[in-house]
């Protein structure tokens, strides 16, 4: 029974890694994935999946607007696929998430999708808000703070470091833009606590 599957995590825990080894082991198996990613997330190149160690793979592009329902009946009518993968799951419109959910109990396809949970100002994206609620099932993919702890937030910084705590929700970026932090060392960064000694 095909499922819709939430991977979140903050930035730098290997989302995106997740993925395409998923995304493979299908491959290894004569099976076929079909991988989409942001549109507007073009660090990796347009429509390529990226992963910090240097693996990638091509993918379709998704914008606001389009019906991802209708495009997964488009391609399955043209083949079969054996699972749904979209990266940058985040910058998903609530109702893309429907058509999603549309997707895996009508047309039977089991969809993975993988990205942040909550912004630098610690709110929930959009699109992650409607995963959280629809997902039939959730996986945390973890990573550190630089103490240690397990990290839950993300912080935006400045070129010269300094945490930003207003500004757009969707900023595309890497580590030279955001630094995961647990939630003490994300409050002592933007402000809400005073630093530890």
């Amino acid at each position: 029974m095909a499922k819709l599957y939430f991977h979140y995590s903050t930035m730098n825990a290997g989302k995106s890694t997740l993925l395409l080894q998923a995304a493979h082991n299908y491959v290894e198996m004569g099976m076929t994935p079909y991988l989409m990613t942001a549109r507007l997330d073009t660090r990796a190149g347009e429509g390529r999946i990226g992963s910090r160690i240097g693996i990638g793979k091509s993918a379709e592009t998704y914008a606001p607007g389009e019906d991802l329902f209708a495009r997964l009946e488009t391609r399955l009518a043209s083949g079969p696929v054996a699972c749904v993968f979209v990266d940058e799951a985040q910058f998903l419109e609530k109702e893309q998430v429907w058509q999603l959910a549309r997707a895996v109990d009508d047309l039977d396809v089991p969809v993975m999708c993988y990205g942040l949970r909550v912004d630098f100002q610690g709110e929930l994206f959009p699109g992650s808000a409607a995963l959280l609620a629809l997902a039939d099932e959730m996986r945390e993919a973890r990573t550190i703070c630089r103490c240690g702890k397990k990290a839950t937030m993300v912080i935006r910084q400045d070129d010269e470091g300094r945490p930003i705590t207003e500004g757009a929700q969707v900023q595309i970026g890497g580590n030279e833009t955001y630094v995961s932090l647990c939630r003490r060392h994300w409050r002592e960064a933007v402000g809400d606590r005073p630093a530890c000694a």
